[in-house]
């Protein structure tokens, strides 16, 4: 990656961090050190891109009209005996494939395989996109946010199935004896789907 590039893309993972530092910070010194975070970015911006500072900062105000989706990215991992690998989410209680919101800084396959070893304990290889679905358009119980999902097939490589912070259990289900899913982040849909779209390498990815 072109030098430049690189930092600017370091330069928006710090302020991503940072913004979400000063969303959920109550701690005035937290809140003093984020914003001070966020004129290191844009300082860093502004001499790797040639960009002024006050317009690095006009790029990140609440947009009025144009409004983009969060992306979700899946990871896909099935065993040798074709079940399918979930986790149990602190948040809810239920089940769902390993993944999250995707983070600045990443690749959607970067994604993929750093929620999967953070939430599993498992190294694993992003091998192929298997669908890019529009939320909006499939039974999942509505929500806050207009999102994408991204679902990438991943192979294991190794490691030890373990938690996490946020994740309760982990394990292999057969897809006849699925476990309670938390439905605002896998659907039987979801699982069905993905299992029919594995056994087509050649096929196109789907797409809504």
């Amino acid at each position: 990656m072109e030098k430049g590039k690189e930092l600017i893309t370091l330069a928006q993972r710090i302020r991503a961090l940072s913004q979400t530092g000063l969303a959920y910070s109550a701690n005035e010194y937290e809140i003093d050190r984020c914003q001070e975070l966020i004129k290191i970015s844009n300082r860093i911006t502004g001499i790797a891109g040639g960009i002024k500072e006050e317009e690095i900062d006009a790029c990140y105000l609440p947009a009025k009209e144009y409004v983009t989706p969060k992306v979700d990215v899946r990871a896909v991992i099935f065993n040798e005996k074709n079940e399918i690998l979930l986790v149990r989410e602190k948040a809810d209680g239920r089940w769902a494939m390993p993944g999250g919101w995707s983070d600045v800084g990443y690749t959607p396959k970067e994604v993929a395989v750093k929620e999967t070893r953070e939430e599993t304990g498992l190294d694993v290889r992003a091998e192929r996109l298997l669908a890019v679905i529009d939320k909006r358009c499939h039974p999942y119980p509505a929500g806050p946010f207009y999102v994408y999902k991204m679902f990438i097939l991943c192979e294991v490589l190794g490691g030890v199935l373990s938690g996490s912070f946020d994740i309760l259990d982990q394990g292999f289900f057969a897809l006849d004896n699925l476990p309670p899913l938390s439905l605002d982040r896998t659907i039987p849909e979801d699982i069905r789907m993905m299992d029919e779209l594995r056994h087509h390498p050649d096929a196109p990815v789907y797409m809504d």
